[in-house]
């Protein structure tokens, strides 16, 4: 389950970039938060799918935008948030993109936005991290 401490929890998990990572990220995520909800279950039904939407996105976008690894953490101090922090190679900030319901993107930021309480980019030293928080 991860680092378990009488105030958090916390997970990282690394990857190498590949397209099966996003899938992969989904599911030891759902591990985790399964683990969580024994623990400390989410005030809301949904909060548990907002994570892995999140999480799914971040990834995705870690895949298409960034090319190479990625690392991937979840935290919480079982206050009623989630913390999910990934770290890609790109250095450049995400940003809105206009909707093509064609198919060709531009939801992520959206429902990323939408879903988080906060979220914030810290540069690192070679690329990124984004820091969604979402309730639990």
């Amino acid at each position: 389950m991860g680092l378990l401490t009488a105030m958090s929890v916390e997970q990282s998990w690394h990857f190498d970039g590949a397209l099966g990572d996003v899938s992969e990220a989904r599911g030891w995520v759902c591990d985790f938060l399964y683990g969580l909800s024994r623990m400390h279950p989410p005030a809301t039904p949904d909060a548990h799918d907002d994570v892995l939407l999140v999480v799914t996105e971040l990834a995705s976008n870690a895949f298409a935008f960034a090319p190479g690894p990625f690392t991937l953490t979840l935290r919480t101090s079982m206050t009623g948030t989630v913390h999910v922090a990934l770290t890609d190679t790109n250095p450049a900030e995400p940003r809105p993109r206009p909707v093509d319901l064609t198919g060709r993107g531009g939801l992520g930021w959206h429902l990323i936005s939408a879903l988080a309480e906060q979220t914030i980019i810290t540069s690192e030293a070679h690329g990124k991290t984004v820091h969604a928080f979402l309730p639990w």
